[in-house]
């Protein structure tokens, strides 16, 4: 494609009018099956009916409450069982520092300042020391950190924790860095600064090097430098709207999802949004003086939703990326829809020609299917407009050669899948937590997890209810 984009650290509307044109995008034809499900050994309390669903007679009858599991096994928890309001966001992130304390991240809120009506704040920090007893041991509170909306990201090699304020559209871009490296327990805040333009999710670049701040219903993907972490700069604005995005590990790539360059693909007039688009941003990350941006390729496929992020990984010397959409739609209409007919779910994705990306596996439930979606539409929390049956993130426990893939899919709880073979991906494991005691309540699982690959432990959180670390068993985390 070759298409150059004009990525500078001046004015905004010299950046944006640098959007004129785009390239179309590749297009699949493909169709998607539910991945096998999995088969649960002792120990599981397993589903009831089609794979991912929670009937109204699960509810009536306590099972939905005791909640539902198939080898994977609750390790601790920090929740709020009873809150009328979200407790939790969007990702969990795990660090152990220098002097070997393990630590988890996750943001408090769906949308602030909701859960402060269940006295829940900030960025919650906990000590996970003895992962059966999770235990908090502080809130973080700066500006980002109070409505971080998708953006909490962290880097292992550097030990920076680094979000911009955000919301379901955008915030004002500012973004907060913390060191992690002395006491995980207690970051110090090293800068809180508006160089983030506008805020809704991000990447980091694996060395913490560089922050992208990132929104979706804005073309101003901004790259700052957060080498100095007291003192941030802007490096560049990409006229790129941009939902999630990863960072191949050199930093030279950018895996935008969502990504738009054109007015008529912003409005939603156009036939190139949503879209995978990869970046190669190595003049961003090479630190040259007025960089440039290069469109490498994108890639659109038939059940496209809303794309929510693609991460990099590498099989057996082999790259591809693990896309997961959220949410579900109906036909063409690229806005969230209640039980929508069409969810986007998740996938794999072959980039060993990156300027021809293609999907090669799908990784999805039963519930997700188009002939199932009338069978569950009367199912508790089925007609939620940003939620019901449908997919949100995944992560990897490590970018070479993964194991296992785990996704958080909304009321289908975690769902875990075997992808040694990236063309025949298996379902192994779910945990779909005990619901909150609230009246009528229902799970939403929506965060990015976390990995303990020595201990096989997942760290996710739900909105109702909080923090949860499980483990795998029966030998669903393959050695």
């Amino acid at each position: 494609m070759n298409r150059i984009l004009s990525a500078t650290a001046v004015a905004l509307s010299l950046v944006v009018g640098a959007c004129g044109s785009s390239t179309a995008p590749q297009g699949q034809a493909r169709v998607s099956s539910a991945t096998p499900k999995a088969a649960c050994g002792p120990g599981s309390r397993p589903e009831t009916d089609l794979q991912g669903r929670v009937t109204a007679e699960d509810h009536a009858s306590g099972r939905a409450a005791a909640g539902f599991s198939c080898n994977a096994e609750l390790v601790g928890q920090h929740i709020n069982p009873d809150s009328a309001v979200s407790v939790a966001g969007f990702k969990v992130l795990r660090y152990v520092d220098a002097s070997g304390r393990e630590c988890a991240y996750y943001d408090s809120t769906r949308l602030f300042p909701e859960s402060v009506l269940a006295g829940e704040l900030g960025v919650v920090v906990l000590d996970m020391s003895d992962p059966a007893r999770p235990v908090r041991s502080q809130r973080l509170l700066t500006p980002a950190m109070l409505s971080p909306h998708e953006s909490l990201v962290l880097s292992q090699e550097r030990g920076v924790l680094a979000a911009v304020l955000g919301n379901i559209i955008f915030g004002p871009g500012v973004v907060d860095v913390y060191d992690l490296k002395e006491d995980c327990r207690n970051p110090v805040l090293k800068s809180s600064l508006p160089v983030g333009v506008l805020g809704h999710e991000s990447g980091m670049a694996p060395d913490g090097m560089t922050f992208y701040s990132a929104s979706n219903a804005a073309p101003t993907l901004t790259a700052v430098d957060i080498s100095n972490p007291s003192l941030t700069l802007p490096l560049s604005i990409i006229p790129i709207s941009s939902h999630g995005l990863s960072i191949s590990d050199d930093g030279n790539r950018a895996y935008i999802a969502s990504g738009s360059t054109t007015l008529e693909d912003f409005v939603g007039a156009g036939e190139g949004y949503p879209s995978l688009i990869i970046l190669d941003v190595s003049e961003i990350q090479a630190r040259k003086p007025f960089p440039k941006v290069r469109e490498v390729s994108r890639l659109r496929w038939d059940n496209i939703t809303i794309p929510q992020n693609a991460i990099p990984i590498t099989i057996k010397g082999h790259p591809y990326l693990v896309e997961v959409d959220e949410f579900a739609t109906n036909g063409k209409s690229k806005l969230p829809a209640a039980n929508g007919i069409r969810v986007g779910a998740a996938r794999i994705i072959d980039i060993g020609d990156e300027t021809k990306p293609k999907v090669i596996s799908d990784l999805r439930l039963e519930v997700h299917q188009p002939e199932n979606r009338p069978v569950v539409a009367d199912d508790p929390g089925a007609q939620q407009f940003v939620g019901g049956y449908a997919g949100h993130y995944c992560n990897v426990p490590t970018r070479v050669d993964p194991p296992i893939v785990a996704c958080s899919m909304l009321l289908s709880g975690l769902r875990v899948f075997d992808i040694r073979d990236p063309h025949h991906p298996k379902e192994v494991a779910y945990f779909n937590a005990p619901l909150s005691r609230r009246a009528g309540s229902t799970n939403s699982a929506v965060s990015s997890p976390a990995f303990v690959p020595e201990r096989k432990e997942i760290w996710y959180t739900d909105l109702t209810t909080g923090f949860y670390a499980v483990r795998l068993t029966n030998g669903a985390w393959p050695d």
